[in-house]
């Protein structure tokens, strides 16, 4: 039995001597494996000796302010395709709805005039209480957003033409009274944010861009300037397209004697009350067809729909997601009062007057200009023509703000209130007695010259105050949608009381056109006066924002009643801060329950005291239960 065993262990001895030959060989080639493949992602995963992180870095920055180009000029045609359908698509339904022939046989007691009455209302009376709402909704659903949804509103108003009833015009012209101040103080806010971005990503490298700091005063203005004018530039196209669906459609079925239509037109002009009275209540010379309204309305609707898929895919974030968190995290009762107490800020009361003005002067050109001096004159045939040479001087001429870039910025807005003072003076001395038999054609000629003018002092008018704006307030980006809602508010307002004094004396509205003009020229000069003088403005205090996050919270309470130069003393900040962390942190344990009360983690020596007092008779309790327990156990 030894021997046998010492023979089956001399055997194992063997076989271990002998396996270990294989065993090395696998065991090296493993070895070999892995230093190849260590090898391998070494150099997959080391510094690559053809890759540049500065040139890089360069290349992705490009790609970011290309990226803006692209969301301006995608807000500017988007912005242009909805008005250029909007103003079209109403001239039309206006012209077609005076005509008594086709009112009488397409719809016979529906009432359109009336119909047509309270839409213009629902559009013109709306945007009053625009300031109620528009800050919050901005900041609700974003800049992007808003334009999204206010061109879908836009949209629906076009929609509603189908069937032209009492519920479906006036609702929907309601809808778009609604939503004119929002997508303009979007869109304001929007260019001038979109400039602020192309500068940091022009100057990446400097340290508070990089920090994502305040950007220093004055730094982005020239982008600002540039990024209005585009947008000037494309957008007063829109008086040009909207004027195709009338030229190309309705102009065929117009009367070509103006005899018929001004008939009973005595005088145009200045000595003019109402639009022009006398005009004739049929303007149409056959009925158009159905079918052909309905096609041009819906090419207006893929227009229309272009318009929202443009602001939708093409048009970028205006804010990064932590920037629009921290907007919209300072209290939507804060959100609400801030436009109104942006009106403690001198340069907005002063620059009050020239956003009335250009309320004023735009609707003017568009109804007063084109039919008491355009069509009373000239006839309906022409109103076209008087449109497409405004919408073009207006959009050629926007590009003369670019002088701002080399010339002081006052000079765009007083060159345009010039203008407008020569021909305002001049419109309040022309009128005209007209004759039968008399051929006015020659007076196309200086109507003409006259709208060319009037599209020039429009173009700084309107490009001057945007850029302005911007240009004020560059470095506060948290207080742009509250600035461009208060200056298209007071353009809403401007636009409402065009709209009321419809029947008054031509005289008289030329004569509310020419002071406002004379005060806004006067107040504008008194703000640039008092920021020569270094007079600081009064701007309210914006809240810091609130993150309310599980276990943490941002608890100073910050009142934006205050302004920056009437802050109250820290020490008494911070004592109320601290007085609210303790009652919060108490709060959150009294809802979780089975927590031990008496460690608050508040830090200041009166919630300590106030802790100890509080909890000295728990304690008590506490040790006389542990008392009563050891007698316990002692039994």
């Amino acid at each position: 039995m030894m021997e046998a065993t010492d023979g089956e262990e001399q055997m194992r001895d063997a076989d271990h001597l002998l396996a270990p030959p294989n065993g090395g060989m696998n065991e090296l080639l493993n070895v070999g494996q892995e230093d190849n493949m260590q090898g391998q992602m070494e150099e997959f995963l080391g510094p690559q000796a053809e890759y540049n992180e500065e040139e890089e870095e360069r290349k992705y920055y490009r790609r970011k302010r290309l990226g803006v180009i692209k969301n301006v000029v995608a807000a500017s045609v988007g912005a242009m395709i909805v008005y250029s359908v909007y103003m079209g698509l109403l001239q039309m339904q206006l012209i077609l709805h005076y005509d008594m022939t086709y009112r009488e046989v397409k719809y016979s007691n529906l009432g359109l005039e009336d119909i047509d009455r309270k839409m213009l209302m629902g559009i013109n009376v709306t945007p009053i209480i625009g300031l109620l709402y528009t800050p919050v909704l901005i900041r609700f659903l974003g800049t992007k957003w808003m334009m999204f949804l206010a061109s879908g509103i836009y949209a629906l108003f076009v929609s509603t033409n189908y069937w032209e009833r009492y519920y479906t015009l006036v609702p929907s012209a309601i809808a778009i009274g609604v939503a004119i101040v929002p997508l303009w103080a979007s869109l304001g806010s929007y260019i001038t944010r979109m400039a602020q971005q192309y500068y940091e990503y022009v100057n990446y490298k400097e340290e508070h861009v990089q920090e994502q700091k305040k950007l220093p005063k004055g730094v982005c203005h020239n982008y600002i300037i540039i990024f209005h004018s585009v947008f000037n530039i494309i957008f007063h196209l829109s008086f040009v397209f909207a004027e195709f669906p009338m030229r190309l459609v309705l102009h065929g079925y117009l009367r070509d004697d103006d005899t018929h239509i001004l008939c009973n037109v005595k005088a145009c002009g200045a000595v003019v009350s109402g639009v022009i009275p006398g005009f004739n209540t049929t303007v149409l010379t056959n009925l158009p067809r159905s079918m052909l309204l309905i096609q041009v309305e819906s090419v207006l609707m893929g227009f229309a729909f272009l318009s929202m898929i443009i602001f939708l895919v093409l048009c970028g974030a205006a804010y990064r997601p932590t920037e629009e968190i921290d907007l919209r995290s300072i209290g939507w009762g804060n959100i609400f009062q801030l436009p109104f107490k942006h009106l403690r800020d001198y340069r907005l009361r002063l620059l009050c007057p020239f956003f009335i003005y250009s309320g004023f002067e735009v609707l003017f050109a568009i109804t007063g200009f084109s039919l008491t001096y355009g069509v009373c004159i000239l006839g309906l045939k022409n109103l076209w023509l008087l449109i497409v040479v405004y919408g073009l001087s207006c959009s050629v001429f926007s590009s003369l703000s670019l002088c701002i870039l080399r010339l002081p910025r006052w000079l765009c807005l007083v060159s345009g209130a010039a203008v407008h003072f020569v021909l305002l003076v001049t419109l309040l001395a022309f009128s005209l007695q007209r004759k039968d038999n008399e051929n006015y054609t020659w007076y196309l000629g200086p109507l003409l010259v006259i709208t060319v003018l009037w599209g020039l002092g429009t173009a700084l008018n309107k490009t001057g105050v945007s850029t302005l704006l911007g240009m004020l307030y560059a470095e506060e980006k948290e207080r742009l949608d509250f600035v461009y809602t208060i200056y298209h508010w007071w353009q809403a307002i401007a636009i409402f009381i065009v709209y009321l004094w419809s029947n008054l004396p031509m005289r008289a509205k030329l004569s509310i056109l020419l002071a406002t003009l004379l005060v806004a020229c006067y107040c504008y000069w008194v703000m640039e006066r008092r920021l020569a003088n270094d007079v600081r403005p009064r701007l309210p205090r914006i809240p810091r924002p609130r993150h309310k996050v599980k276990g943490y919270r941002y608890l100073e309470d910050d009142n934006s009643d205050e302004s920056d130069s009437e802050r109250s003393e820290e020490d008494e900040e911070k004592e109320e801060d601290e007085e609210h962390v303790v009652e919060e942190m108490g709060a959150e344990d009294r809802e979780e329950g089975g927590q031990d009360r008496g460690a608050q983690g508040a830090d200041s020596p009166r919630a300590r005291r106030r802790g100890a007092e509080g909890h000295r008779g728990k304690w008590e309790d506490a040790g006389v239960k542990d008392g009563e327990r050891e007698d316990h156990e002692g039994w």
